[in-house]
């Protein structure tokens, strides 16, 4: 409890602010955020600190009220901090795996559950379907953890967690609030992050959608002028001094409350920014966006003391500079259709280039057979369900730290085939426990009719992709390299029926057939 003074808002950082000042048992700096609960300006107030420690021992600060241009310092302070077994914090390592505070390497996969069920929902042929209440949080990520996965990709907007919307749409779980930021989506972030850890699943939380800056939804918009805004246009948002203020207010709160969660594997700003600068009647210039995420990464940079991982992303056009920004921890691209190329073109090509072009991890955040929900799904139910599959296996194989990210969640719960995630992190799990999270490219060389061929070397073990996109089955052979090891101990595993059989040992795997429209994984360990 404390007495501050405030014009317009206590959650506006250049009016009051409430921080912890600390100094960890390794002698690091640390400013912790504090967020206000409620109470009237020269009253009595309530705030809040929520705190992670990443070091064990002793840590002493005090708490800094900045109101205006004065400045009140409390009694110092200390507390100490104990082992609690939690593994911390994801962040960068390389461009195969994140890696948690304690060192354990991860790879995410998941998928997308981007909202809740809408009131009305605008698809074609899959309105009841995606209308059906069942699909909230608790049952999806509960379906999700169960099949799983560890990884999902969700949205803020005007009809989920609409942190920043006075009036919401197209949603009964949240109402309309005059409140500076809407008390039903923090109350809903709240349960979120608590059920997110309870469930063992890391978040990529994205903070805006580019549609929201558009046509009618741009008129409900907080940044809008009718709204009580700063700005006239969507694209003075960018631009704008007071615009920009507000929005880093928002990201100061959002680490005050929720930064605290390990939970929250990384923030995202856009969904899809490309679409938004193309979507205007005149194009948003590149150097405007790039400025933008450049300012705002470093700011999110210097105000959480958890350093969660930042990232945005593109539809398919790219921005210049956008994947330059050092702030930026990894980059990433959505990715539907053939675009006129095979999967096994597109995934693995996409996450090399990228990767050792910019030097930092890629991240496929949304894909699918067909981008379009006007579209019955029912037709090309079997390719749905194949390209599902096999953007998983490809990414395994591909130096992501998140394996692609499926969208459509609600059609494949319905069709069970989200379970099948469960396949594929089978095969993960081995791959990070063989390698501690290093991973290396290598060349098998096949014999047979063409298949799809990736090797990677996990520490010892050998992993290899056999992936038959015929109607028919192949059956060839694998020869392994033989380095220093006289023999490999080979196992194949079949996804499909979820089998495992040993081969003989040698330095070759032979007569080795993959069913048609399916992959074989085959486990290689040295046997001396």
């Amino acid at each position: 409890m404390l007495t501050a003074t405030w014009t317009n808002s206590p959650f506006r950082a250049e009016e009051v602010r409430l921080d912890l000042d600390l100094i960890s048992p390794s002698g690091n700096s640390l400013v912790i955020p504090a967020f206000y609960n409620n109470g009237k300006s020269g009253e009595t107030s309530s705030w809040s600190i929520r705190f992670t420690p990443v070091e064990t021992g002793k840590y002493a600060g005090t708490f800094v009220l900045t109101n205006g241009s004065h400045c009140d310092v409390s009694k110092k302070l200390s507390f100490s901090v104990v082992r609690s077994g939690q593994k911390g914090f994801l962040h960068a390592d390389n461009n195969w795996s994140f890696r948690f505070d304690d060192g354990e390497p991860f790879r995410g996969i998941g998928e997308n559950v981007a909202w809740e069920s809408r009131s009305r929902d605008d698809s074609r042929f899959f309105q009841s379907l995606n209308e059906n209440p069942q699909y909230n949080y608790d049952y999806l990520l509960g379906k999700l953890s169960a099949a799983g996965g560890n990884f999902f990709r969700t949205w803020m907007c005007p009809w989920n967690l609409p942190l920043e919307w006075k009036m919401v749409g197209n949603t009964q779980r949240y109402t309309n609030d005059d409140n500076y930021f809407n008390d039903s989506a923090i109350q809903r972030m709240d349960q979120l992050v608590d059920l997110t850890a309870s469930l063992n699943l890391y978040m990529m939380l994205t903070l805006d959608n580019s549609g929201d800056f558009q046509g009618r939804t741009w008129r409900r918009n907080n940044y809008n002028i009718t709204n009580g805004g700063p700005v006239t246009l969507p694209q003075e948002f960018f631009t704008d001094p007071a615009a920009r203020a507000q929005y880093k207010d928002r990201l100061r709160y959002l680490v005050a409350r929720w930064g605290y969660s390990p939970n929250i594997a990384a923030w995202e700003f856009f969904n899809e920014i490309d679409n938004l600068m193309y979507g205007l009647p005149q194009k948003i210039p590149d150097n405007v966006i790039t400025a933008w995420h450049t300012e705002m990464a470093d700011y999110l940079k210097s105000i959480d003391p958890y350093h969660h991982l930042i990232t945005t992303s593109i539809s398919h056009r790219n921005v210049a500079g956008l994947y330059d920004i050092p702030s930026i921890d990894f980059n990433q691209i959505h990715i539907y259709g053939h675009n006129g190329q095979s999967r096994d073109d597109v995934f693995p090509e996409t996450f090399r280039k990228n990767s050792q072009e910019y030097g930092k991890p890629y991240v496929i955040g949304e894909y699918g057979f067909e981008w379009d929900w006007n579209v019955n799904f029912d037709a090309c139910a079997t390719n749905m369900d194949w390209d599902f599959k096999r953007g998983l296996w490809l990414g395994l194989f591909s130096p992501a730290p998140v394996l692609p990210i499926s969208w459509w969640w609600e059609y494949f719960d319905h069709r069970g085939t989200t379970k099948y995630i469960g396949h594929v992190r089978s095969v993960l799990d081995q791959m990070l426990a063989a390698g501690n999270g290093t991973f290396s490219e290598i060349k098998c060389q096949w014999t047979g009719p063409p298949v799809n061929t990736l090797s990677v070397k996990c520490g010892s073990t050998l992993f290899t992709l056999l992936e038959n996109t015929n109607s028919f089955q192949i059956t060839g052979n694998l020869s392994l390299p033989p380095g220093a090891i006289n023999l490999w101990h080979i196992e194949a595993y079949d996804p499909e029926k979820d089998t495992t059989h040993a081969l003989p040992a040698g330095l070759a795997a032979t007569n080795i057939t993959v069913p048609p429209m399916d992959c074989l994984i085959l486990i290689a360990n040295p046997r001396n």
